[in-house]
């Protein structure tokens, strides 16, 4: 109950949501690298928030994940269980190291990522994904990169990675390969990601 209230108050004074609501995500926790499933907070009709993008979009909210105690690197959570289909976009926070995804405004994945090093940033902005692929190399590094969706005409994308403390990328976004296979399903090209800057 002290976290769904934490999380309401951060939305409302109108910081990082999903920063706030998952605390500091980049210390590591010793635990198995499980979905942790838990129920759904939902906002009061009229008392949902709004998220501004880096390019000025409002999108509201109807509900995020409960989640129930602080992620470490490898986690993640999906619960979609009575979400209805709807439109689908991913909310990329550099700065607490997360990733989110939305369908018909709630959120209904989080975990925690590998971004770009200093030499290899990771863009800021809002990004359609472009191309998707199951299975793809990458040319410029060669190294696979599963369940690819690109978000930049210069390589920048989303894929399977090994999610640990200590790692980067040369500017793509990781996420765990489980966690990557759900959120390639749901995804599709044209779908917005904001990746907001660290």
């Amino acid at each position: 109950m002290r976290l769904a209230i934490a999380v309401l108050c951060a939305i409302l004074i109108g910081g990082g949501w999903a920063a706030q609501k998952q605390a500091e995500v980049v210390m590591p926790v010793p635990v198995p690298v499980v979905p942790i499933e838990g129920d759904r907070i939902d906002y009061q009709n009229g008392r949902n928030p709004a998220l501004v993008l880096p390019d000025g979009q409002v999108r509201v909210v109807p509900s995020i994940s409960n989640t129930r105690r602080q992620l470490a690197f490898g986690d993640y959570v999906w619960n979609d269980e009575g979400v209805a289909e709807g439109p689908e976009w991913a909310r990329v926070d550099l700065k607490r190291q997360t990733l989110s995804v939305f369908r018909a405004g709630h959120e209904i994945g989080t975990t925690v990522i590998l971004f770009g090093a200093n030499s290899n940033p990771t863009p800021s902005g809002v990004f359609p994904v472009l191309a998707k692929a199951q299975k793809h190399r990458s040319s410029l590094y060669d190294a696979e990169m599963p369940f690819m969706m690109r978000l930049t005409n210069d390589g920048v994308a989303i894929h399977a990675s090994a999610v640990q403390e200590g790692s980067a990328t040369h500017g793509c976004i990781g996420v765990p390969l489980e966690f990557a296979r759900l959120l390639f399903g749901q995804m599709q090209v044209g779908d917005e990601v904001a990746i907001f800057a660290a």
